[in-house]
């Protein structure tokens, strides 16, 4: 595996460390807007983007110099938070307490459309590999929001457990996995009709969920247990396929952000509160190695 870049938000610092997968050092590090806490990377891995929740603006990242180069604002950015983008560049971005959903013109670093959700704390994007539905989850409404991927208009709302937070559609897209923090269990409904099919026990507060690049695994970081809940999508036993939790790994203080290698072989976790990022072998499911970075990093991205 070739060395990739961790984008690291440290949220508490105000900065964003870009570190060697190779040598865990951070190669440079540079100051964002106020409390960066998610990030998305486009496909063309031209630009990277960074929701600041606390200085209500996205900072646009240059990935050649790796330097800050726009800073887009908007009067209804209300702590910004979770970010996705579709391959065409099309930007999406949740607003925590102002309950919308925005789309933003990557070519002008301009919003272009906004829609109000109607629920409270509208808090992650989550997109379906054919980017044809958005999942956006409302931490305070126990719902989640379906958005019709082109025009954004709100389809319908889904009601699921208690403060669902990470939300993430299996790459086969049959399956929309919610974690429920205050709850502490997993969701897995079926996209089309979202119906819940199984329902599984995690840790202390599950806050994201993310597949491997095959499908084969989720990983959901459990902040308040401080592990890391590894569900096999597919696990076969006695004639039966269901999603089933194999191990729950030890990691750092507050485990937050998590992203996979590209070739799946490795899984990166951002520990809040002891500052560093967790190495996840995923042939020997343990962790291997501990990279140092901010203060309070959370949201992470790869940069190839």
């Amino acid at each position: 595996m070739k060395s990739e870049i961790l984008v690291v938000l440290n949220k508490d610092e105000d900065t964003i460390s870009f570190v060697s997968t190779k040598t865990g050092e951070t190669v440079k590090k540079i100051v964002s807007d106020h409390n960066p806490h998610e990030v998305v990377v486009s496909f063309d891995q031209k630009k990277t983007y960074v929701s600041c929740s606390l200085g209500n603006t996205i900072d646009v990242i240059d990935n050649e110099t790796l330097e800050i180069t726009h800073r887009i604002k908007h009067p209804k950015f209300d702590f910004p938070h979770g970010v996705g983008m579709t391959q065409s560049n099309r930007l999406f971005c949740a607003s925590t307490y102002s309950a919308c959903v925005f789309e933003i013109d990557t070519d002008k670093n301009e919003v272009v459309k906004v829609v109000e959700t109607g629920e409270v704390h509208s808090h992650m994007i989550a997109l379906t590999p054919d980017e044809k539905t958005l999942y956006v989850p409302n931490i305070g409404s126990d719902s989640i929001s379906v958005l019709d991927g082109n025009t954004l208009a709100v389809l319908s709302v889904i009601g699921v457990g208690r403060g669902p937070e990470g939300v993430a559609v299996h790459p086969n897209g049959k399956w929309l996995y919610v974690a429920n923090q205050e709850d502490n269990n997993l969701f897995i409904l079926e996209t089309q009709t979202h119906e819940v099919l199984w329902k599984r026990r995690l840790g202390a507060c599950p806050i994201r969920v993310v597949f491997s690049p095959d499908g084969k695994y989720a990983l959901i970081p459990n902040r308040e247990s401080d592990d890391l809940s590894v569900i096999m999508t597919e696990q076969e036993i006695n004639g039966t396929t269901r999603p089933w939790e194999i191990k729950r790994i030890p990691v750092g203080k507050w485990p937050g952000g998590t992203v996979f290698s590209k070739d799946g072989t490795k899984a990166y976790v951002a520990n809040n509160k002891t500052n560093d990022i967790s190495v996840i072998d995923m042939v020997k499911l343990k962790e291997i190695n501990r990279f140092d970075v901010g203060i309070h990093p959370d949201g992470m991205a790869i940069l190839l």
